[in-house]
């Protein structure tokens, strides 16, 4: 019986020792989920250094993925494969994220640093009382034109894309919401209508807007805009500050009559297991010194009031990226359409692509 025991305690030391053993390689190796921070974010959206700072402030590992659209984001996280503890959506996907449960109340006792956020970007409709989200970046949808083939008067208004001396000059983002907005908003119409017949008006006047299409592209745009391979673009003011800076000809242009005004917020997915490195994450974003660090690496509008202080005056005393209150007012947030209006939008837009095919 002695020598059973002596064998059981034997074959317990020696699981005792793989187990302590597989942890503490799990743990050099960075998988011990309370050492890692996972965070799911747009490509390029975020300074390397600031990743780096962190992981040595906190003593978490990162592991960061991207994604290029809000609709591939919201997928992966809907499959479950990855838990990601942290996410960067924008404001009509969080309200979607929201309505399907994806998304972890927020704990405000738990971040530091919320006050340094302009309030004009607090309390939206989207998230009211930021019960779900903390504001990242912020930014308009306008016009992206080349001074050596256009005059300023000349590129002013979402009607001046239809101009008859841009035939094959004109590139627009790869977008459903943002290609129907700016043709609904050319019209004086709201970027979230659900009428028919505006909706129907809108996909005949991009009909008529496919002569002057060089390209429906994404970041591509940004190269053939700095190379001068294309008079006008229409992209994000965060991608267009990267053109502007790279080529002196570039100016930006929000139309008067109306435009997206988007948000990019971070936000915990249900599924985090590491709850902890995800607030540590929020609030080392939040503190003044990382915000404006993180916005003149990437050139998007930061929300971060206390960080507009540590920023160059001509970036932030320029109206082409942080607007006046006259232009604001103009300017629509995304709302989330439901399924069926979304499906509309989408099946107008692929109608309009596959008609300049």
């Amino acid at each position: 019986m002695k020598k059973l025991n002596s064998l059981l305690i034997g074959i317990l030391v020696i699981i005792l020792c793989l187990t302590f053993t597989a942890f503490r390689l799990e743990k050099k190796s960075g998988a011990a989920g309370s050492e890692i921070v996972t965070i799911y974010n747009w490509g390029d959206y975020i300074d390397p250094s600031l990743l780096k700072e962190f992981e040595k402030e906190y003593g978490y590992k990162v592991i960061y993925e991207t994604f290029d659209s809000n609709e591939a984001m919201i997928t992966k996280i809907q499959q479950g494969g990855t838990a990601y503890d942290i996410a960067i959506p924008s404001e009509y996907m969080i309200q979607k994220m929201m309505k399907q449960d994806l998304l972890l109340k927020l704990d405000h006792s738990k971040i530091k640093g919320l006050e340094n956020i302009d309030p004009r970007f607090l309390d939206i409709d989207f998230d009211a009382s930021n019960q779900y989200s903390v504001p990242y970046f912020w930014g308009t949808l306008g016009i992206i034109y080349n001074d050596k083939f256009i005059k300023e008067k000349d590129m002013q208004h979402w009607d001046d894309l239809w101009r008859p001396d841009l035939k094959n000059n004109v590139m627009l983002i790869d977008g459903a919401r943002e290609v129907m907005g700016l043709a609904l908003n050319s019209d004086g119409n709201s970027l979230n209508s659900k009428k028919e017949s505006e909706l129907i008006k809108a996909s005949a006047k991009l009909t008529n807007l496919t002569g002057n299409v060089k390209a429906i592209v994404a970041d591509e745009i940004k190269m053939y805009m700095i190379n001068e391979e294309s008079a006008a673009a229409v992209s994000f003011s965060g991608e267009a500050s990267e053109m502007l800076d790279k080529n002196e000809h570039l100016h930006y242009v929000i139309p008067e009559e109306g435009s997206n005004l988007w948000f990019d917020n971070i936000v915990i997915p249900k599924t985090a297991k590491n709850t902890k490195g995800a607030y540590d994450f929020i609030n080392f974003m939040l503190k003044p010194e990382n915000a404006a660090k993180n916005a003149e690496y990437i050139g998007y509008s930061t929300p971060n009031k206390k960080a507009i202080d540590l920023l160059p005056k001509d970036i932030t005393e320029d109206e082409q990226f942080y607007p006046d209150e006259e232009t604001m007012k103009n300017l629509e947030v995304y709302e989330d359409l439901g399924s069926n209006y979304l499906e509309v939008y989408n099946d107008r837009f692929l109608e309009f692509k596959m008609y300049r095919n």
